[in-house]
């Protein structure tokens, strides 16, 4: 990188983010598959045939495991989308420069958070 007047990742480490960002990627669409199906199946998770007392709790708790999947799986399909954006930035070859102090992001902090776009001192001056 001497003669580079940009600061930025190496191809290889590049390469080695985006083999960790696809698992991640991946997972995370097996995790969204899980959760979409665990919401289809609330709706009929076989307990029709139990003690009518127990009725209208199950309602109540099936309402709010349909929201909490829900919120899930909104939270998971932004996840996927942020890890797909870091694919771009590492075809950019963008991908861990802070989009605030333009330094390279730690290492480490981008093994944890592969989708970060900041780094901890831009983070910190957000506080």
């Amino acid at each position: 990188m001497a003669g580079d007047s940009t600061v930025r990742y190496s191809d290889k480490d590049l390469n080695e983010f985006r083999v960790l960002i696809q698992e991640k990627i991946d997972k995370a669409q097996h995790d969204l598959e899980l959760i979409k199906s665990a919401y289809m199946n609330d709706h009929n998770n076989g307990t029709d045939d139990t003690s009518p007392t127990f009725k209208a709790f199950d309602e109540g708790s099936a309402v709010m495991s349909k929201e909490s999947n829900s919120q899930l799986a909104i939270r998971q399909e932004k996840f996927i989308r942020d890890l797909k954006n870091a694919l771009i930035r590492i075809e950019n070859k963008t991908y861990g420069i802070c989009r605030v102090t333009g330094k390279l992001i730690n290492k480490k902090r981008l093994e944890l958070v592969p989708h970060a776009t900041l780094s901890i001192e831009a983070k910190n001056m957000q506080k």
